[in-house]
């Protein structure tokens, strides 16, 4: 019996020592550890350096409530070669290395980047506390400053490299994974060459739309009255809970003069009317998307917007090619660029939201004069047979034929409209070539799974109008000639400078290909540096609103 004691006292024992090694090993990291001897301070920042880089090893990153590292593995694994020496600070003060790190971090907003994803409130308040100088003999504050360095510079290489965004269908990067060696090749850069500045712009796109927008971005931010404002999401599904933020914003904007007494539906009304006035919305007392987007429109939310767009230039590949064609949906306008210079530019008309115009990335591999149009499945259920099938001349009025499955001409009046629908449609139904093609007189061809493409129209006035998300999906082109003049410019000889015109003007039907294809990029970009200042267009198929809810809802003015 004795025996049998022993055994479970030594088995209890084990067992405490082992709890207690546990525990003291998830212990956090002290605050403080005065070091009285200024020799003795760089020894025992180092013995902290591992404690603290242990300690958030093991819990996931984190070193406290309020600071977690973002590369936390790769931190410990740099540090430890490094023999876990600190490489930002030395003899008590930050180097100056450090503190160019800390100003870039303070400015990061310059760079579409928010200074508190890079730990600048955590060095901020180290930097204040350096001031006292019983702080500055803290080994505590010194291990976390440099660790605090360390991680921060690593993510800023991923976010100026690859930015925050996901990858999608249409990116064409290829480095979707950054290696660890990458990593450590841009800090000792930076050592080597003595600049943070240097080494991280060189992780940057190099595009002339990225820098103009970067540049007057600056401006912008100089300009921008950044206030903690509440964003209104709408459509919204809990009503109640809508409008008391909605109350709330209101009151922020001194519409109203308190917003701790709820108002009722005739004060919204009022207040709504108001402020649509204000804003030159029609006054109609009702909440509309328009009126919700004016209201989050604030310098904070336009800053996100350039966050966004500076982003998207990341998911470009390193270079584009000498000659191509660039679609910006939100700016309504293309652009053909020829070696670095802008070749020519158009107005467009894009996909309306309902029907958007898809992101994508082909080449341009012909054209077609006077092209005939074969109406897509899903434009003749919802917009064309009801209409038919109320009155066939609507086919006459469109300039329609209709064809069955071996292409020949059938008479309309013979075709049992009513009992036509989605599951049983044996036709197909055209647009024949000229001017009242829905088409135009020419389309430019590139291989998509959508089955869109760039092409001239019959209404041509539309181009005058300053919304132009329109089109069933496909891109009309206003200065089609121009464009068409440049595909073949280099074979003067086959088409001479007015044989294009020639075909159409008689009505010819001819297929234009063998010139060297074109890369053509249909991407959504809502804002560019341009004449001086931040341009921005409307986010018309609401693309910037998901990324800012997805990405950036939680960054607050006051970061």
């Amino acid at each position: 019996m004795n025996y049998r004691k022993k055994i479970t006292g030594i088995l209890f024992f084990i067992l405490s020592v082992a709890v207690v090694a546990c525990n003291d090993e998830n212990k956090k990291p002290a605050e403080k550890d005065v070091v009285a001897k200024p020799e003795k301070l760089q020894e025992r920042v180092s013995d902290d350096l591992k404690k603290i880089l242990d300690y958030a090893d093991k819990n996931k990153g984190s070193i406290n409530d309020s600071v977690h590292l973002n590369y936390v593995r790769l931190d410990n694994s740099f540090y430890e070669s490094k023999n876990y020496q600190t490489i930002w600070s030395d003899s008590g003060k930050w180097s100056p290395l450090g503190d160019s790190l800390f100003r870039f971090i303070k400015d990061a907003n310059e760079y579409g980047l928010f200074p508190q994803d890079y730990h600048y409130n955590s060095l901020a308040f180290i930097q204040r506390a350096m001031a006292d100088s019983f702080a500055r003999k803290n080994a505590i504050l010194w291990t976390r400053a440099d660790i605090l360095f360390t991680d921060a510079f690593f993510s800023l290489v991923k976010d100026l490299k690859q930015g925050r965004l996901n990858y999608d269908s249409v990116t064409l990067r290829k480095d979707t994974v950054l290696t660890d060696s990458f990593f450590i090749q841009n800090i000792t850069s930076a050592f080597e060459i003595k600049n943070i500045d240097s080494t991280l712009h060189l992780l940057e796109p190099k595009y002339a739309g990225y820098d103009s927008l970067k540049l007057y971005a600056k401006d912008f931010l100089a300009k921008a009255k950044f206030k903690p404002f509440t964003y209104l999401i709408y459509p919204y599904k809990d009503s109640v809970a809508f409008f008391k933020q909605l109350q709330k914003r209101f009151f922020e904007i001194g519409l109203i003069k308190n917003d701790s007494t709820d108002m009722d539906t005739t004060e919204f009304i009022t207040v709504i009317k108001k402020y649509q006035k204000e804003k030159n919305f029609k006054v109609t007392g009702v909440t509309s998307e328009p009126l919700i987007d004016k209201l989050d429109n604030t310098d904070w939310e336009k800053f996100k917007r350039i966050a966004i767009t500076l982003d998207r230039y990341k998911l470009l590949p390193d270079t584009l090619p000498h000659t191509y064609v660039w679609v910006n949906l939100p700016s309504f306008f293309l652009q053909v660029m020829d070696n670095d210079t802008v070749a020519l530019e158009s107005k467009i008309i894009v996909g309306a939201p309902k029907t958007r115009t898809p992101l994508l990335t082909s080449d341009i591999t012909n054209f077609i004069t006077l092209p005939q149009w074969t109406v897509p499945s899903s434009i003749i259920f919802k917009e064309m047979l009801p209409k038919i099938q109320q009155n066939i001349d609507y086919l006459k009025k469109e300039n329609l034929i209709v064809v069955d499955n071996n292409d020949d001409v059938v008479d309309p009046s013979k075709v049992k409209w009513k009992k036509l629908n989605k599951n049983h449609f044996p036709y197909q139904l055209k647009q024949q070539e000229g001017d009242n093609n829905s088409l135009g007189v020419i389309k430019f061809n590139f291989r998509n799974k959508y089955s869109v493409y760039l092409h001239d129209t019959n209404v041509r006035w539309m181009f005058g109008k300053s919304f132009r998300a329109l089109s069933h999906g496909c891109v009309r082109v206003k200065e089609w000639e121009k464009m068409s003049d440049f595909l073949v410019r280099n074979d003067s000889v086959k088409y001479k400078p007015d044989t294009l015109r020639a075909w159409i003007k008689r009505q010819e039907k001819h297929t234009v290909s063998g010139f060297k294809r074109v890369p053509i990029f249909i991407r959504y970009f809502t804002c560019a540096g341009k004449d001086g200042h931040v341009v921005f267009y409307d986010d018309i198929y609401g693309e910037d609103k998901f990324l800012r809810e997805k990405y950036f809802a939680a960054k607050t003015v006051n970061e």
